[in-house]
């Protein structure tokens, strides 16, 4: 099982004068810790409270790569309406290149209308912004196979297709779709994709959504043990347990029922990650034992 940590709380002590001190240690301590990667959203504001502070995510990424030297870095995940496609596999190709080949390329449908509407960004219908990840995910294949001819897409025109330097990862950065949807992003998955992302962390709908998986690779012709697969981990403590997370015996036990269900991996928040030793505790008492 490997374990992803997640970075999208900033509610740590010194405020924003210490953040990037805080960010740069926490990739190092992640690393120590046998985490196999760092992951952080690509949103502008914060999510769950929207005044609290939330960093840009690939700017953060680019200083995490600095910071640390093993660690797989990625978003969770790129909204495609964000940026302009050939744009964001430049800035995915700059990421490889800067850490080494350590790179996610982890991309989605994008969502959150009232964040489009904040920063002035178009938010289109669902349909179209399917449409506007496959022109993505075709420019982004393009690209990292040298491709250098003109694309036409629904949505994306390029006259050629220029991305140089490549990428340090052969053949290109793990592509990682999020999301659940049955129809259209696990289809593109198959498509597509190296990676999968299931929010969930219950073992029968991981099951179900890769049983949907492994039909839509049986039609594209594609072999499903080829695709990474990751969800989610519940933390939450049992009754009767201390401390801010479920003891080590649970949570080894959530990650097994989910490795059963066809999980490869997980990905987790933990509380209080600047200012306490939550990264080493599940370092040592989760990541080592599953080892």
């Amino acid at each position: 099982m490997k374990y992803g940590l997640e970075i999208n709380e900033f509610d740590w002590s010194g405020g924003p004068a210490a953040m990037g001190r805080h960010v740069a240690e926490i990739g190092r301590r992640a690393e120590a810790a046998g985490f196999h990667s760092i992951w952080v959203w690509d949103h502008f504001i914060q999510l769950r409270r929207w005044e609290d502070p939330l960093l840009e995510g690939w700017l953060m990424l680019a200083y995490l790569a600095a910071a640390t030297e093993r660690i797989k870095l990625g978003t969770l995940v790129t909204g495609v309406t964000y940026r302009y496609p050939a744009v964001l596999v430049k800035q995915a190709s700059t990421l490889d290149v800067l850490s080494g080949g350590r790179s996610y390329f982890g991309v989605g449908a994008a969502w959150n209308g009232r964040e489009h509407a904040a920063f002035g960004v178009r938010f289109p219908p669902i349909a179209e912004r399917f449409e506007m990840l496959e022109d993505l995910l075709q420019i982004a294949h393009r690209a990292w196979k040298g491709e250098t001819g003109s694309f036409q897409g629904r949505h994306a025109t390029l006259t050629e297709q220029m991305d140089s330097p490549p990428p340090v990862q052969k053949p290109h950065p793990p592509i990682l779709i999020g999301g659940g949807g049955e129809r259209k992003t696990l289809r593109f998955v198959a498509r597509y994709a190296d990676a999968t992302h299931q929010t969930t962390s219950d073992p029968d709908v991981m099951r179900h959504k890769m049983d949907v998986l492994r039909r839509h690779c049986e039609t594209e012709g594609r072999e499903y043990e080829e695709i990474e697969r990751y969800s989610g981990l519940n933390l939450r403590r049992e009754r009767g347990q201390a401390g801010p997370i479920a003891d080590a015996s649970t949570l080894l036990g959530r990650a097994d029922a989910l490795a059963r269900s066809g999980s490869q991996g997980v990905f987790i928040v933990l509380p209080s990650i600047a200012d306490s030793d939550s990264i080493e505790r599940f370092g040592a008492e989760v990541i080592a034992p599953s080892a």
